[in-house]
């Protein structure tokens, strides 16, 4: 494989393992933003429930198919851990962070159109910068490269969960 070919595949790898995270954490940040903000919560208490959930549903996207390969639970738990935490810390920290600097998103409610739109930029800017922080991971055999040798070893179609 030719130097560029392999750092495109790097890229969509990157950009693939991320996609998986943005789902996990899409997941849990939505269904807490809307726990949260339906009961009247605070906005810190709305973020900790949101950041709670998108670390549980992105590790469980994890788990699940390593659970299929043969792995027990508690390796599975592990490999998710080291696959997961880094990418999930870092588009929750983004994407909470853009919510709060929107002014009135977190305010707004669930009937608003600011906050659909602004939890939807949110995340779309989370998964701009969690690309490259993937891709960083993944060229030194962390973070979601982890995983691959649970996917019946090839890169291809390896997030079809």
């Amino acid at each position: 494989m030719e130097h560029g070919s392999a750092q495109q595949s790097l890229t969509k790898l990157a950009i693939s393992a991320t996609l998986h995270c943005l789902t996990g954490c899409a997941i849990g940040e939505v269904l807490g933003m809307i726990i949260g903000t339906a009961l009247g919560w605070s906005n810190l208490a709305t973020i900790v429930l949101a950041v709670v959930l998108a670390f549980v549903f992105g590790y469980s996207l994890t788990i699940r198919p390593v659970l299929k390969s043969g792995l027990p639970l508690r390796a599975a738990i592990g490999v998710a851990f080291a696959a997961d935490t880094v990418s999930i810390a870092v588009m929750e920290i983004v994407d909470n962070g853009v919510m709060v600097l929107v002014p009135g998103a977190m305010e707004a409610g669930l009937a608003s159109w600011l906050f659909w739109a602004s939890l939807a930029f949110s995340l779309a800017v989370a998964f701009v910068v969690t690309v490259p922080v993937n891709r960083w991971l993944i060229s030194r055999g962390k973070g979601h490269a982890v995983v691959h040798q649970y996917h019946g070893g090839g890169h291809e179609g390896h997030h079809q969960h």
